[in-house]
């Protein structure tokens, strides 16, 4: 068993912190209350909160550039910190925790534009604000430092991977299925490795609401009852991203409408494209598994997407005879990996702990990341 638990006391006495994590899926917030020791996290409440319709269609929007974005982004930064604070109460009450007991709230914020090739990466979300609402310092901005010294920014959770799932018996993976999916290969003699593989549930997501007016795929059902076309596949891997050797990441500046339109076949009913999509994320990820970590045993799936069923079973196909799981299994739920994640990097930024993986990212050399806004 790794040194993550879901609920309980930690083995060791640790601190409390909360993470709040909204990812590229922009799908809601999640929270929760974490406590973290030197070897350990144990999550003791959980909180979800989705996003008002408008208020994910500004930050979509908010993607591109588009008129007055600098007003625009402000607003939707400041309705973000309100929600965040909503969050880090409700796993609060649900513990029976006094804010006073919380050493910081790590919040990743909402990322509108990741451009590392260009020197900088935006994530919205005021954390002074949400000091200001929560009485709790907050650490926030997490890619900049790694940017500036120059790696990716991202992913920025391989070092959260390894300290609650790593193992000194076999090889690991973590897929991390989110909006982009993520990697980190964790070698049993201590090597770390991770970036990201491609799009998980951004275009999924996008297409099932643009054909049904449906904000995801309820378990890959839609997409399981149809069979992916090969020749629309073909276009879609043929995208120069998935050649490209690590470090790498990427967002909806690339994975986007724009790009789905560009390859798609017309003639090709939508269930299939669905399917197609579907087939898409198993095969980009499972081939940057084999393709990098040949002697994995073990991949542990983790973000929204470990709930799609059909998604879930591809995987499993397709890196068979490797053991395919989700994070539950390891005491933390699929939906909690990177909210706890954050709030570890906030325990790392307040210790004085780098946290960057130059491995990982590509940076000269590990930074501590975050920048602190004391309550």
């Amino acid at each position: 068993m790794s040194g993550a638990t879901s609920s309980g006391r930690a083995g060791r006495e640790g601190s409390l912190f909360i993470g709040l994590m909204s990812g590229t899926s922009l799908d809601g917030i999640d929270a929760v209350l974490a406590e973290i020791g030197a070897d350990r996290t144990a999550v003791r409440a959980h909180a979800r909160q989705a996003f008002p319709d408008d208020l994910r269609a500004e930050l979509l929007a908010l993607c591109a550039p588009d008129e007055n974005e600098i007003d625009r982004s402000g607003e939707a930064g400041n309705r973000l910190a309100r929600l965040y604070a909503d969050g880090a109460r409700a796993t609060l009450e649900s513990a029976g925790v006094n804010a006073s007991a919380v050493r910081a709230i790590g919040c990743h914020g909402q990322t509108v534009r990741h451009r590392p090739e260009r020197g900088y990466s935006v994530q919205i979300g005021n954390p002074a604000l949400l000091a200001e609402l929560t009485g709790i310092s907050v650490v926030a901005d997490f890619r900049s430092r790694d940017i500036a010294a120059g790696g990716h920014g991202a992913p920025l959770v391989p070092a959260f991977h390894a300290s609650v799932f790593g193992s000194v018996d076999e090889d690991r993976a973590v897929l991390n299925l989110g909006g982009i999916a993520n990697v980190t290969l964790l070698a049993c003699g201590g090597g770390v490795r991770g970036f990201d593989t491609g799009p998980g549930n951004c275009l999924l997501d996008l297409w099932i609401q643009r054909v049904l007016g449906e904000r995801f795929d309820a378990g890959g059902a839609w997409a399981g009852g149809a069979a992916a076309d090969p020749g629309l596949l073909a276009r879609f891997l043929d995208e120069p991203f998935f050649a490209q050797a690590p470090p790498k990441s990427s967002g909806r500046e690339l994975f986007n409408a724009a790009w789905l339109d560009r390859r798609l076949d017309r003639a090709l009913s939508p269930q299939v494209v669905q399917a197609t999509l579907l087939e898409l994320t198993a095969c980009s990820a499972s081939h940057a598994i084999l393709a990098h970590g040949a002697s994995t045993r073990r991949i542990i799936l983790c973000g929204g997407g470990a709930r799609n069923d059909a998604l879930c079973g591809r995987l499993g196909a397709l890196l068979a005879p490797r053991l395919v799981e989700t994070s539950d299994a390891w005491g933390l739920g699929a939906e909690q990996v990177e909210a706890a994640a954050f709030a570890w990097l906030a325990r790392q930024a307040l210790a004085g702990n780098p946290a960057g993986l130059p491995a990982v990212t590509g940076a000269r050399a590990a930074r501590i990341l975050g920048a602190i806004y004391p309550a």
